[in-house]
């Protein structure tokens, strides 16, 4: 099986596999990649892979319902919790981005609505060869990221929304020589 260049090692290629460049709808999982991408700021994917499953449950399974909820109580909780990133703009944007998101969906209807309506509902395939040749941010990333941003989202930059979007399946930018292309 040929898959893209980055894809090693068996926590990546089960996510390239299973989750990357695939569309998703599904709200708790548009949240949930929205807070592992965040996470990712100056580390590597493979790390916050790795941390999945502790922020599965330390975050109620990523349900952005109960999180926008939490008080300091529980922030200093999960501060304090050794296997997640005890970053503190980090973990208090985690339940702020829970609170925007509601608000999204009470103003979009829905999360799913608000962040496809940008590509028409329609996937973007881009054409890399490679994937050193996919860029870091581009236009639309800049654009939904300013847009999160006005809505009070953290940890939303151009970049970490272009991964977000590949995460997502808005884009996929699977090399074309990938069999998930």
């Amino acid at each position: 099986m040929k898959r893209c260049a980055w894809a090693l090692g068996d926590i990546l290629i089960r996510y390239h596999d299973e989750i990357w460049g695939k569309p998703q709808h599904d709200e708790r999982m548009l949240y949930k990649m929205l807070i592992l991408e965040g996470l990712q700021a100056g580390l590597s994917w493979e790390i916050v892979l790795k941390k999945e499953e502790a922020y599965n449950q330390a975050l109620d399974s990523f349900d952005y319902l109960k999180i926008a909820q939490y008080d300091d109580k529980k922030y200093e909780e999960l501060m304090s919790n050794s296997l997640l990133i005890r970053n503190k703009l980090k973990m208090r944007a985690i339940i702020i981005n829970a609170q925007a998101f509601i608000q999204v969906q009470k103003d979009y209807g829905s999360f799913n609505d608000y962040i496809w309506s940008f590509t028409d509902y329609q996937q973007i395939k881009h054409c890399y060869k490679h994937s050193v040749d996919v860029p870091a941010f581009d236009d639309l990333s800049t654009q939904i990221s300013h847009d999160l941003k006005k809505k009070g989202f953290k940890f939303v930059g151009p970049t970490i929304i272009y991964s977000y979007l590949q995460a997502i399946g808005i884009y996929n930018d699977h090399e074309i020589d990938c069999d998930f292309y």
